[in-house]
């Protein structure tokens, strides 16, 4: 028997069934590359959710404030007590112009929520200013033919306040400029506040106290 041609043809054999086998494994392999490049020409992009701007529809009001549409301007916006600002002597004011909202805060947490109005055709300044020493029950003026009770100057010692919303020469509040609150603006560059807000604001705010205003409303 020749062990010579047995041997030889076996190492021949042995050879072919390795190449064919990896052969086979290359197909394979590059078949499962072109489904991975398959599915992923085929992946839909995820859809990015769109941003809602902040205006007095959308804010996400405190738990606690009385609904916009029973609000009135003799109310206090919420139906929790006020915040007592000798246990945070570090609060301060964040008026936001986009949500026609007015935070007392300590820090980033809010102690009280108020409705606002602020100024029309942008004419409230931005910026960070400080409650000055100017204060009164009442104002009245001529030019505008406008008034306000329990006003606060926070810039300009008398021309940028906090205050009631309007009144006529005889006190009386001007029904159509207080349905604005939390809704609109409707002042001239000052900020309006329901009565009660305001009369808190006017007695229990000190003279330095930080105020931030910022944002842009948006129909």
């Amino acid at each position: 028997m020749d062990y010579k041609k047995i041997f030889r043809i076996a190492i021949i054999s042995l050879l072919a069934i390795i190449a064919l086998g990896y052969g086979a494994f290359e197909l394979v392999g590059n078949n499962a590359k072109d489904v991975k490049v398959e599915a992923k020409d085929k992946a839909v992009p995820k859809k990015v959710a769109k941003k809602v701007a902040n205006t007095p529809e959308t804010v996400e009001d405190d738990k606690d404030m009385v609904n916009l549409k029973n609000f009135t301007y003799n109310d206090s916006s919420e139906k929790k007590d006020y915040p007592d600002l000798n246990e945070h002597p570090n609060a301060w004011i964040d008026v936001d112009i986009a949500t026609q909202r007015m935070y007392v805060k300590d820090g980033e947490t809010t102690l009280y929520e108020m409705y606002a109005s602020t100024g029309k055709k942008d004419a409230t300044p931005r910026g960070t200013y400080y409650v000055q020493g100017e204060r009164g029950e009442f104002f009245y003026t001529e030019p505008l033919k406008l008034g306000a009770y329990y006003w606060v100057s926070f810039l300009n010692h008398g021309e940028y306040l906090f205050h009631t919303t309007p009144t006529d020469e005889q006190g009386n509040y001007v029904e159509s400029i207080a349905k604005t609150l939390g809704r609109e603006p409707s002042s001239h560059g000052c900020i309006h506040l329901s009565v009660p807000d305001c009369k808190w604001v006017y007695e229990n705010v000190p003279y330095g106290m930080k105020v931030v205003i910022h944002g842009s409303y948006k129909r």
